[in-house]
């Protein structure tokens, strides 16, 4: 069997490809956002290369292009914004639509978004995201000082992450915590000034490849991630992979989170709560969750199972 991968979200369909029995052949055409590359160049791609089964990230135009190359069969795989935001898009919604009724099958990377996909495809499935193990695996925390390290590792974007609220519950305990954010995201100017206007210190690190984002968790005690969607995104996955406590808004609403250990959390008052009371079991529980759904052996024998069942 061949599997032809294209475009990615996060490293997902890398991490996909990397744990797919030996025996499976694979292809991985990738493309930039640059509009050459992301059209006519991607389509030439996708029109000279076959496979057994074909694996489009994100439910846009590459996904399009392969439906009306006959490209079968078709994998879809929404990681988020397509199906969240985009379907409702005046330009992008026709086509979404479109790949959630011809692909022959549909996955969705987090829960929050496997309800808007069953309202088009009764037969959308939940695929968690796996980790990479190789790149994101458990070390001690460092000798801390008196002030805990805490790293805001998500793109600063107040609408989709709520980078703001974390500011605002930071400054509320500021003489007990170190503040690094990653300097990206829409949001980066206004982050820094409110941040100052609140008192709050912020260490700003450079923007760094996926393969080192590991050291960023490594080097911290804390990880704070979003506050806004109700889902675990990429970064808390990796970030409790590398052995550190998240905090991000993860919603009671869906039953793909019944086990992990903390939920609810997204307002001001609810953060500093969990600030002022850190314990280290929460590391463990929120560790366990992820080994044992999003463990990258367990996810590539899922996709390997619905490519078979493709073929």
């Amino acid at each position: 069997m061949k599997v032809v991968m294209v475009n990615d979200c996060s490293f997902v369909g890398e991490t996909l490809l990397k744990n797919l029995p030996k025996e499976i052949d694979s292809i991985h055409l990738k493309r930039s956002r640059n509009f050459f590359d992301k059209t006519f160049k991607i389509a030439w791609k996708i029109l000279r290369t076959k496979g057994d089964v074909y694996h489009f990230n994100y439910l846009l135009q590459d996904c399009y292009i392969g439906t009306k190359l006959g490209k079968r069969p078709l994998i879809g795989h929404a990681h988020g914004t397509d199906v969240r935001k985009n379907i409702n898009h005046f330009a992008w919604k026709r086509i979404i639509k479109h790949n959630l009724k011809k692909c022959n099958t549909i996955i969705v990377s987090t829960p929050d978004i496997l309800e808007i996909a069953q309202k088009y495809r009764e037969d959308a499935l939940y695929l968690p995201n796996p980790v990479d193990s190789t790149l994101f695996y458990p070390k001690p925390v460092k000798e801390q000082n008196k002030k805990l390290k805490v790293l805001i590792a998500s793109a600063l974007n107040w609408n989709v992450k709520g980078t703001d609220i974390a500011i605002h519950a930071l400054s509320k305990v500021k003489q007990e915590v170190e503040v690094s954010v990653i300097g990206r995201g829409i949001d980066l100017t206004k982050t820094l000034a409110l941040a100052d206007s609140l008192g709050l210190d912020l260490n700003i690190l450079p923007a760094t490849s996926h393969e080192k984002m590991n050291a960023y968790f490594w080097d911290t005690a804390l990880v704070i991630d979003g506050f806004k969607l109700g889902a675990l995104g990429m970064i808390s996955l990796e970030a409790i992979a590398c052995g550190r406590p998240v905090l991000n808004f993860v919603s009671s609403d869906y039953k793909e989170y019944d086990d992990f250990p903390i939920k609810e959390i997204d307002s001001v008052e609810k953060i500093v709560e969990v600030l002022k009371n850190l314990s280290p079991k929460l590391w463990e529980s929120e560790y366990g969750y992820v080994k044992k759904h999003h463990d990258s052996k367990l996810i590539g024998e899922k996709i390997t199972k619905i490519y078979e069942s493709l073929t």
